[in-house]
């Protein structure tokens, strides 16, 4: 079997060394160049055409997402990036995600050497997925960087609706625009979101305030003890566990470190067996892109206590890897492109007043 041939991207020679040991130990991958800044790499993704480039976002002569822009308009590919662990930094990735990157590694602003040993298996695991990933293609890179999304198309209100309903959103790479697709167009008065979104620590702040940003609902990150109002969405803070609880007539977030499940802090699993035990048949589950198999079990549990679910389909996933497990499970009502999954979910909403089950 061929192995995934990959060019390094970063300024710091000490980095582009550590990552190229790091790719060369695995058996089914090789760094076949590592340049120093992207005028360097154009030209060796021009001589060498890797499968997977990782990049770095700061660099001299072009930033990272300059670059990216450039790339993905001119010569789509899979594209892993490497960010610093600050505001700034999650900024920027967010941004890197939205232009067609497929997933990003968070590395520390110090001791970045022993820093990187450590997120060996990570990072090869998110090069591995982003070889097989569906990369979106240059007409869907439109807009310049940094400048300002659409505003959201009008979308009519869901009209009046019983407050104990609840929408389950369980996403992974590739999740952040699916996400951020469905969020976009739902109408104010929509039931409670729900979100868990494999993101660490401090790329979930910046994430939910770009979403609250574009979005008619409220975006927020979940806090511990608060009320689940319609009209808002919540989402699980990196690094810990969210789930759902009732507290007399209310829902209530609950948010806590917990252990990780399925390798994942936040885990969908976590939040979908919540939404099984506490909301049964108010609930709708979406499962959107993403690697493994986290929360397909929770979300077949979810549609055996009477919720109604939607998948994402394989041919609109960045990775199919959630969603074809949670669609193997049997958890899956309906499985759709990205694009019919609000327009979908609305319908059902408007129709159903009552059960959605029922619908």
């Amino acid at each position: 079997m061929a192995k995934t041939r990959v060019v390094v991207v970063d300024d710091s020679a000490l980095v582009r060394s550590i990552l190229t040991e790091i790719i060369n130990k695995q058996p089914d991958m090789e760094c076949i160049g590592a340049a120093s800044d992207p005028l360097v790499a154009r030209e060796m993704i021009r001589n060498l055409n890797p499968d997977v480039i990782t990049l770095d976002v700061e660099m001299p002569r072009m930033d990272g997402i300059d670059f990216l822009s450039r790339l993905m308009r001119l010569r789509p590919m899979p594209v892993v990036m490497v960010s610093t662990l600050t505001e700034r930094g999650a900024e920027v990735t967010l941004k890197a995600l939205e232009l067609g990157a497929v997933d990003f590694v968070a590395k520390p602003k110090i001791g970045v050497a022993d820093g990187i040993r450590q997120l060996a298996a990570d990072i090869t695991d998110k090069i591995r997925v982003a070889a097989r990933a569906h990369v979106r293609r240059a007409a869907a890179v439109t807009a310049p960087p940094g400048a300002q999304a659409a505003a959201p198309a009008p979308v009519a209100s869901v009209g009046r609706l019983s407050t104990e309903k609840i929408i389950f959103i369980g996403a992974s790479t590739g999740g952040t625009e699916a996400t951020k697709d469905v969020l976009m167009n739902l109408p104010a008065d929509c039931p409670a979101v729900c979100i868990t979104q494999h993101m660490p620590p401090g790329f979930t702040t910046s994430y939910a305030q770009r979403l609250d940003g574009l979005c008619r609902i409220r975006v927020a990150e979940a806090r511990d003890g608060e009320r689940i109002l319609p009209g808002h969405a919540y989402l699980a803070p990196g690094g810990k566990q969210f789930s759902v609880e009732r507290s007399g007539a209310n829902y209530v977030a609950r948010v806590v470190d917990g252990e990780p499940v399925n390798r994942h802090r936040p885990s969908v699993e976590v939040l979908f067996l919540s939404a099984a035990r506490v909301v049964g048949p108010n609930a709708v589950g979406i499962m959107l892109t993403g690697m493994g198999a986290d929360g397909a079990t929770a979300m077949r549990a979810m549609r055996d206590a009477g919720s109604y679910n939607l998948v994402q389909d394989e041919a609109s996933c960045v990775v199919f890897g959630m969603p074809r497990e949670a669609i193997n499970a049997g958890a899956a009502n309906e499985v759709l492109p990205l694009k019919d999954i609000a327009p979908r979910l609305l319908e059902r909403l408007r129709a159903s007043g009552g059960a959605l089950n029922r619908v």
